[in-house]
């Protein structure tokens, strides 16, 4: 049992939301983990991560609720259950990466970035291809940047499908020469012509040291600070009114935890931005 200390609050444990109150943030669990191309338990990671929130501390004057989970995501489209939540910034759980779509969509974002290693822009629906359905619902491809894309985990058939649907692909390597704290102001200030912003935090961009958890974490990719940068980059930028944490499966990561505690700690980062806005 963690220790009580009244001088310490601890994060999480927000109730839940009240009809007809307007909360600042939002949480959101969206556990889809079915249509996944590697073999997961990602439906597990949202009450991972509302665990892990307790091992941080938050102080904040924002108003903060937590929706509980969607109800059978895979089988029943979230998107209504989403745009019910009564919020400014919703920061979505998943789940896999087919929980950005009903996430993009159901807060209406017109604009998409994605800090990922992976394109997603694969046929069929699948966590492999959130952003090629996305575009296939009407959002622009203009209106999209990538942030992280590794080149040897992704095939030219795909970066060539990005160019030709007019997305803008920043690679991993960009990420040593440009802070990406500069590089995310970019892509939303990009996005934010179109209208509201969704974010995709894809975890498994991540060095796979630092992120076991996630079945596609290679290694050399991001760290954890740039990651939680982006995280609090998005939570602080006026146009952004959503962020998902996605393709955690709690049930794979270490025996420490450092990739649930990882996505605990971008949940923080968000609100932190949110409020600083």
């Amino acid at each position: 049992m963690l220790p009580h200390d009244p001088l310490w609050p601890r994060a999480g444990g927000w109730p839940a939301p009240t009809a007809g109150e307007r909360a600042d943030v939002a949480l959101a669990g969206i556990p889809t983990f079915r249509s996944s191309l590697s073999p997961t338990r990602a439906d597990l990671t949202p009450a991972a991560v509302r665990e892990a929130l307790r091992r941080y501390s938050l102080e904040t004057a924002l108003s903060i609720v937590d929706a509980g989970d969607a109800p059978d995501p895979d089988e029943r489209d979230a998107t209504e259950w989403v745009a019910a939540i009564e919020a400014d910034v919703v920061i979505a759980l998943g789940g896999d990466n087919s929980a950005t779509v009903p996430v993009a969509r159901g807060r209406r974002a017109a604009g998409l970035v994605t800090v990922d290693a992976h394109h997603d822009l694969r046929d069929g629906t699948s966590n492999g291809s959130p952003v090629r359905q996305l575009v296939e619902l009407g959002m622009p491809g203009p209106a999209i940047t990538q942030l992280g894309i590794e080149p040897l985990a992704n095939s030219r058939a795909y970066r060539h499908r990005a160019e030709q649907l007019g997305i803008t692909v920043i690679e991993r390597g960009e990420l040593v020469r440009r802070p990406v704290a500069e590089l995310m102001v970019d892509a939303i200030d990009r996005a934010a012509v179109f209208g509201p912003v969704h974010v995709d935090l894809d975890v498994d961009v991540c060095d796979r040291s630092l992120a076991p958890g996630c079945p596609a974490s290679v290694p050399g990719g991001i760290s954890a600070l740039e990651l939680r940068t982006a995280a609090r980059v998005a939570g602080g930028h006026p146009a952004v009114v959503s962020v998902d944490l996605t393709e955690v499966d709690a049930a794979a990561d270490a025996p420490d935890g450092r990739t649930v505690r990882l996505m605990a700690l971008c949940v923080l980062e968000v609100i932190a931005g949110v409020a600083a806005r």
